[in-house]
């Protein structure tokens, strides 16, 4: 039983490789080079998301003395997080005099390497503070940011002494060149299909739907 499911099995290849082939020789090489560029282009947008993986965390933990105002946080220029804080009057070290105060925490996840990160708050009287700081993440690293925001002033800290500022370094260059390149290679590959798709499928479909010409037969001699 085992070697009839085996013959039957390579008949039934043997069956679609033929078929495979019969269809794939009427398919003009153009468009053989066209599907081909289409998987490269794939590959090198897979690599890239393999390469932006966001692998790391960075905690946002806010201490504000505002009743209500708005957080903004952007990485790279990209907004990552937008949110609401609002606070309340609590007593200063418990005696009478009372303050406004308020807290949050976000979690966020981010890729690896070096980051330029801005963070602005925008109160509910009309005060607005923003501030950057740069960092590096190791991979699958966590680094907290700490936010002081006050009416007239914030202030951004990096929590622990494990963080590595990044005004000079570069160990972060290969993932970023490699980013570059895949989207470029990427772009280009996207760019010479549509090129190609502007200028070959019109005339393959033109081609495809004109009749076939009619071919007279000799008349016979008298």
């Amino acid at each position: 039983m085992l070697a009839s499911a085996i013959a039957t099995a390579r008949a039934a290849i043997a069956s679609a490789w033929q078929k495979f082939r019969s269809h794939s020789s009427r398919i003009p090489a153009k468009a053989w080079v066209a599907i081909a560029l289409f998987f490269i282009a794939a590959i090198a947008l897979a690599l890239h998301t393999a390469f932006g993986e966001k692998d790391s965390i960075l905690r946002l933990k806010v201490q504000h003395s505002f009743r209500s105002a708005q957080i903004s946080m952007w990485v790279d220029g990209d907004l990552s997080y937008s949110g609401k804080l609002t606070g309340s009057m609590r007593k200063k070290f418990g005696l009478f005099s009372e303050s406004m105060q308020g807290s949050l925490s976000q979690v966020i996840p981010i890729t690896s390497g070096k980051h330029s990160i801005r963070v602005l708050v925008t109160g509910d009287d009309g005060s607005s503070q923003q501030d950057s700081t740069n960092i590096e993440f190791a991979s699958k690293s966590d680094r907290t940011l700490l936010v002081s925001a006050r009416h007239s002033d914030l202030s951004l800290t990096w929590q622990g002494s494990s963080v590595v500022a990044v005004d000079s370094g570069t160990s972060g260059w290969f993932t970023r060149y490699a980013n570059a390149l895949l989207l470029t290679i990427a772009g280009s590959i996207i760019s010479a299909l549509a090129g190609f798709a502007v200028r070959e499928v019109p005339g393959y479909i033109k081609s495809r739907q004109e009749p076939a010409p009619k071919v007279e037969s000799a008349s016979t001699g008298q």
